[in-house]
């Protein structure tokens, strides 16, 4: 029997420990920007939230490992798939580390205790009869001599006329769907015409789920999950679902654990959430901890970080499995976000339109916080975001320099200075003070009332307000300027401001987990707080403490930096236009007669000006060795007069005159484009061609 799966929307007193799981990142390249705001830093700052309240977490994740994509790129490499995954493996966790996301546990599907979870999961189901066994007719590469799967056929999709659709879905109008759908499909392995041919496979059957998934999301959880999760849920559960196969005919995956079924594999999509259950057991064992309540008492809330291309999985097929297997709990929610966009275009691994994780890293170092606050403070939560590199400048300068970096300076600055880093004992409180130590005390109620309804734009939102209220306080009663005539007011005025820092302190862990590290050994206050501390405490900090000196939380970013990133950039998108450029088809043949009545000439342009009246027309002076004419050439909008002068160019010199506006053109100067899409000149050798010679 399956546990209550709709305690609905609990709050942290309801759950006696919390399963966290974040998308396993696919091992066919590293972690990008998208990745980190539509999945991973939403999942660490929740986990890390839970962790400040004392509450029992598991926060799981680990390498997705198998499936097609693995042995596409291993084929594109020239590699084998242990040799793909081993890459990609360890630059993700290096990344994950070095970034400070806080799992618990990462591990990786190709890891025996996943095989064996998977193996084991599968076989109960089998062994129960939830599964359809079919021989169904699938696409076959005769010349590879083996089934296509789904990603390594394309095709032109049916609902929208894309040319390059894949088998399993159409990334232009974003339509599911199978590769016998497609129209004029091919293999990308060969780029053969694939034939039918008959296969056996176990089928799970939706359709069967249909009513459970309507109770347990339709009604259960209206109120409570983001809409964006529930309206594309309801979608697929009205367009009807249907059987899903589980298994795959390929050379890389899991063994399907049964007879008859050699050489086959489990699907990629069956095996992969498994991986959430094989990592808390891998978790578990080595920290000597059961498992099981984790995954199977209703005490426990799941919840499951994902973006919005995984909801189906996550929210439909997922849910359908734990169901079918039945001791399992089910998510209690799944806060998907939609996607990031980079500089106005969507995300491209394959495009290398990314900012990548480790790179980024490298290239601004110790700035990991200055990455998570631009990307939660942007953060796709109910909508498509763009990240630009101008946005992640101005954020750090004007919002984590500006208010937070630069409420924690005056603050430290000034204590040093008036009492040599010990807090001063404060005097009687005034209205303004006791107003600001409320206000204090109210905000983790409202920063976790936002973490737990999953709007971390909004939570962090709410602890910058924290530090407004500090610059605010400071700004207002000016200590530097009431220190000449009323000193123990001073006190009362830095005590007042340090108990604020040592709020941010500990407010800034979920959302700045590096920042509040820096602040703690600033404050010499670590792990003495807790979230419940801040608005339970009447002081945070004890007069007589000692703190130590001032260092800057954040340096300012110069525009040297965020250049380097958008010609970077740049770069990449001239290399995507140069390599996807296709030369224009052949023309009809034509006999050397024809070729041979052309003159062509070196000639070289000896002045230029505007067309009057004539944005696209220069008219230019070009001496073709035979004599000095004039050409008009529409080359206006790509490059100034003063520019050409003295270049070296090709000249049809025999082509009859034409007059544009008004100007008579003898002859056409040769151009084309380049990767770019720029005009260039089609040039003869500088050196060693003079004018007049003819270009055989």
């Amino acid at each position: 029997m399956i546990q209550n799966p709709t305690r609905g929307n609990a709050e942290s007193s309801e759950a006696k420990r919390y399963t966290i799981t974040a998308a396993l990142p696919y091992t066919n390249g590293p972690i990008h920007i998208g990745h980190l705001a539509g999945v991973y830093v939403p999942a660490d700052i929740y986990s890390r939230y839970l962790r400040l309240q004392g509450k029992d977490v598991a926060f799981i994740c680990g390498s997705d490992e198998h499936g097609v994509a693995i042995s596409m790129k291993a084929k594109k490499e020239g590699i084998t798939p242990q040799q793909v995954i081993d890459k990609y493996d360890g630059i993700i966790r290096k990344s994950f580390i070095d970034f400070g996301i806080s799992f618990d546990n990462y591990s990786r599907t190709s890891a025996k205790i996943h095989h064996d979870t998977a193996q084991e999961f599968f076989k109960k189901l089998y062994d129960n009869g939830d599964f359809i066994e079919e021989v169904t007719e699938q696409l076959y590469d005769a010349k590879a001599d083996q089934f296509l799967a789904d990603r390594f056929v394309v095709g032109t999709c049916p609902k929208c006329g894309n040319e390059e659709a894949y088998g399993d879905q159409c990334e232009k109008c974003g339509s599911s769907l199978n590769a016998t759908d497609l129209i004029n499909p091919k293999s990308t392995i060969t780029g053969e015409t694939p034939v039918m041919k008959s296969t056996k496979h176990w089928f799970l059957p939706l359709n069967e789920y249909d009513s459970f998934l309507r109770e347990w999301i339709l009604e259960g959880h209206k109120n409570d999950w983001k809409p964006n999760v529930y309206g594309q849920v309801k979608s697929w559960i009205d367009g009807g679902l249907e059987p899903r196969a589980v298994t795959r005919d390929l050379d890389w995956g899991i063994d399907v654990p049964v007879a008859g079924a050699e050489g086959k594999k489990l699907y990629v999509w069956f095996d992969a959430p498994i991986g959430y259950i094989s990592s808390t057991k891998e978790w578990a064992a080595r920290e000597g901890k059961d498992w099981e309540p984790y995954w199977k008492n209703e005490d426990t809330k799941l919840v499951h970080f994902i973006g919005k291309d995984n909801i189906v999985f996550h929210c439909i097929i997922f849910p359908a499995m734990l169901k079918a297997e039945g001791s399992y709990i089910l998510p209690d929610n799944v806060p998907a976000n939609e996607f990031l966009n980079l500089e106005g275009n969507k995300l491209s691994t394959s495009k290398n339109w990314a900012v990548w994780l480790h790179e980024y890293l490298e290239e601004f170092p110790d700035k990991q916080d200055v990455l998570r606050y631009s990307l939660t403070s942007n953060a796709p939560e109910s909508k498509d975001n763009d990240f630009t590199w101008k946005d992640f400048q101005a954020r750090n300068n004007n919002e984590l320099v500006a208010i937070l970096g630069n409420f924690i300076n005056r603050v430290v600055v000034l204590t040093n200075k008036y009492y040599d880093g010990f807090i001063p004992t404060p005097n009687e409180l005034t209205e303004v003070d006791e107003t600001v130590l409320a206000e204090l005390k109210a905000y983790p109620a409202v920063i976790s009332s936002s973490i737990e309804r999953y709007r971390f734009r909004e939570a962090l939102g709410e602890f910058m307000n924290v530090a407004r209220i500090g610059n605010k306080y400071l700004a207002d009663e000016e200590p530097w300027k009431v220190m000449k005539d009323n000193p123990e007011r001073v006190k009362t005025q830095m005590y007042i401001a340090l108990q604020i820092a040592a709020a941010l302190s500990v407010l800034a862990e979920p959302f700045l987990p590096f920042t509040a590290t820096k602040l703690n050994k600033i404050l010499n206050n670590q792990g003495k707080l807790t979230w419940t501390n801040v608005s339970e405490f009447d002081e945070l900090i004890p007069s007589g403490h000692q703190i130590g000196e001032a260092e800057l939380l954040f340096a300012k970013i110069e525009d040297e930096e965020i250049q380097k990133q958008i010609d970077k950039l740049e770069a990449t998108k001239t290399a995507n236009i140069a390599e996807n450029k296709k030369a224009e088809p052949q023309k009809e043949l034509i006999q050397f007669e024809d070729f041979s009545k052309m003159d062509l000439r070196v000639g070289t342009i000896l002045e230029a000006e505007k067309m009057p009246k004539a944005n696209k027309l220069l008219v230019l002076k070009v001496d073709t060795g035979i004599d000095v004419r004039t050409i008009v050439s529409g080359i206006a909008e790509s490059f100034k007069p003063e520019d050409i002068i003295g270049k070296k160019v090709t000249v049809l010199v025999n082509l009859a005159p034409r007059a544009l506006r008004g100007v008579e053109s003898q002859g056409m100067i040769l151009m084309t484009t380049n990767a770019e899409g720029k005009l260039v000149f089609v040039n003869p050798d500088t050196d060693g061609a003079d004018n007049g010679e003819t270009i055989n």
